[in-house]
């Protein structure tokens, strides 16, 4: 994810990193080259004069617009609701790690189970970027849980049933009351719905159709408009065809990129920095110095 301040007007127009043109660089100069050839030959191709007009793009244009805001909009609800689901995360970590340490006592006992909480941010964020389930659980989970977890399919399920073994066996022991314990479960099942919520989210594609139709549409909407404008605007064609499909080729790419969130693309959602936030969060709750915030690289990109 991009965290910058917002540059001046000028440092905006010709910012380079986060606006997707090295994904449609090779489809913008095709259509510039295009633009300049049929601007070259006076609409013909070949012996034919293409007798095409402003009219039917401005139509269809306007059709074209309304697609792509559904594709956006679709794109953007996954993004949304994969943050909001990591917020939950947050939450349901800090209710838990709260309630162990009031209704468990001595302090030392309730680490293993807090560090737990913070394994199972790190083996969800694991699971859904296609890491190996044991990165950066070292110290967090213990040494037989992270053998199971090598190989697993689910592994935040698995650090999930361990968590709900260390409460019961907390109960049985008497060291936590029944009430709370119930208490404590349900948060564990919200921690379950979001893990389950993002699983939903990252194996669920939009339909491959729509992104073909979509796809189709605008190449040949933007092969064909030099077509329609050369005989009114004659060399400034490449200039406005180019502009008009940076903005469909760009929306394009983003909707693309931002319906998988999980990912580690400049506008996906930062989830090493929120299992960092959920480390830092619930350490400060045991008394301990939280590692520091993690920052943007050079390219204000925060993974």
């Amino acid at each position: 994810m991009i965290i910058r301040p917002r540059p001046h007007w000028i440092r905006l127009l010709l910012v380079r990193r986060g606006s997707l043109v090295h994904r449609i660089y090779g489809q913008q100069l095709f259509i510039f080259a295009l633009s300049c050839a049929v601007v070259a030959a006076h609409g013909q191709l070949f012996l034919w004069k293409v007798t095409l007009t402003a009219s039917p793009f401005s139509l269809m244009g306007v059709s074209f617009a309304i697609f792509l805001g559904f594709r956006i909009n679709a794109s953007y609800d996954r993004f949304w609701e994969a943050r909001k689901h990591w917020g939950s995360v947050l939450v349901d970590a800090r209710n838990l790690t709260r309630q162990a340490l009031s209704a468990i006592a001595p302090q030392r006992e309730v680490r293993p189970f807090v560090l737990g909480l913070i394994g199972f941010a790190s083996t969800m964020r694991n699971q859904l970027r296609g890491q190996a389930a044991t990165a950066h659980t070292e110290g967090l989970l213990p040494e037989d849980l992270r053998a199971r977890l090598v190989g697993a399919r689910s592994a935040p399920t698995l650090v999930l049933l361990w968590l709900g073994q260390w409460l019961r066996a907390s109960r049985e022991a008497q060291q936590l009351e029944p009430v709370i314990a119930h208490k404590m479960e349900n948060s564990l099942d919200g921690l379950s719905l979001a893990l389950g919520s993002c699983e939903r989210i990252a194996n669920t594609p939009l339909p491959f159709a729509y992104s073909v139709i979509l796809h189709r549409s605008v190449y040949l909407y933007c092969a064909l408009l030099p077509f329609g404008l050369v005989d009114t605007i004659g060399l400034m064609t490449p200039l406005v065809v180019s502009f008009v499909s940076y903005t469909f080729f760009a929306l394009e790419a983003l909707s693309d990129e931002i319906e998988n969130p999980f990912g580690v693309e400049p506008n996906d959602l930062a989830l090493d920095a929120m299992v960092s936030g959920i480390n830092a969060s619930l350490r400060e709750m045991l008394g301990e110095v939280p590692p520091p915030a993690p920052l943007p690289d050079a390219n204000f990109v925060l993974t």
